[in-house]
C-alpha cells in the first residue's frame, strides 16, 4: 500500500511528545528517541494505559502541516507549477509521471492532479496492486486489456514534449510527498467524455474535470477488471 509517510511521522511525533514531553522542535532528541521506540515490541506500546489515541489523531494533521515543509500549499495553475524546482524521483515517481504524461498532459492542472489522485487511490485500495508501478501497469501485456490504455494500445511510449514531462513530474512529486487529494473525491476510475464504458453505468460519478469523468468503485463491488479509460 502507498503510505502517507507525513501522516505517520506526524502521529508518531505526537505520541512521542505526549509520552516524553520533549518539544517537537528538538529534532536530534526526537530522531534518536524515535529510532529506539520503533525498535520496541508492539506489546510494550499496548501496555501503556494512558495512551490517548483520539487526541493523537486529532492533532496529526496540524503537526503534519508544521513538519512537512517540503510540500507547498498547492495552487491549481501552471504558474504555480512553473515556480517549483524541477522534480525527480525513483521508479514509482517515474511510473506516475509517465502515466500523467500519456493520460493527462493536455488537461488543465486540476485535471492532471485528479488523474494522479485516481492512481494513488488505487494504490491505497486492497483491490489493486500496492505500488504505483503495479497499478499503472496492471493488465499490460494483453492488447486493450490493461487498466490504463496507453500501456497496451500497441503504440510505443515516446516522450517528445519535455516541458510537459517536467510539468506532470511536478504534479506527481507533490502528491507523492503528501499534497492533499481533494479533487477526484476518492475516485478509482475515470474515462474521457468521448467514451461510455459499461462500468460507468454502475459506479457512482463523483467529479467531472476537463475531458474526464471520475467514478468511485462501490465497496460492495469486487471486480478488478474495469479499465479506467
Amino acid at each position: 500500500m502507498f503510505v502517507n509517510k507525513t501522516r505517520i511521522r506526524a502521529a508518531a511525533a505526537a505520541a512521542f511528545a505526549l509520552f516524553s514531553g520533549v518539544a517537537l522542535a528538538d529534532n536530534a532528541v526526537y530522531d534518536d528517541r524515535m529510532s529506539d521506540l520503533l525498535d520496541e515490541d508492539h506489546g510494550a506500546i499496548a501496555a501503556v494505559p494512558e495512551l490517548d489515541l483520539p487526541d493523537i489523531a486529532a492533532h496529526a494533521d496540524a503537526i503534519a502541516e508544521a513538519m512537512n515543509n517540503d510540500v507547498p500549499e498547492v495552487r491549481y495553475d501552471r504558474d504555480f507549477l512553473a515556480e517549483l524546482p524541477k522534480a525527480d524521483g525513483g521508479e514509482q515517481w517515474e511510473c506516475l509521471t509517465e502515466a500523467l504524461y500519456f493520460e493527462a498532459r493536455g488537461e488543465s492542472v486540476r485535471g492532471m492532479f485528479a488523474v494522479a489522485e485516481v492512481i494513488l487511490n488505487r494504490v491505497d485500495s486492497a483491490r489493486y496492486p500496492d505500488t504505483i508501478c503495479g497499478v499503472v501497469n496492471q493488465g499490460t501485456g494483453r492488447k486493450y486489456a490493461c487498466q490504463f490504455s496507453y500501456t497496451c494500445d500497441g503504440i510505443p511510449e515516446v516522450v517528445n514534449e519535455p516541458r510537459s514531462w517536467d510539468r506532470v513530474g511536478k504534479v506527481a512529486r507533490l502528491l507523492m510527498d503528501g499534497a492533499p487529494r481533494k479533487l477526484a473525491k476518492g475516485a478509482t476510475h475515470y474515462h474521457t467524455r468521448a467514451v461510455n464504458p459499461n462500468w460507468a453505468q454502475v459506479y457512482p460519478k463523483v467529479a467531472a474535470i476537463g475531458a474526464h469523468l471520475f467514478y468511485r468503485q462501490p465497496s460492495r463491488t469486487a471486480s478488478r477488471a474495469a479499465s479506467t479509460g
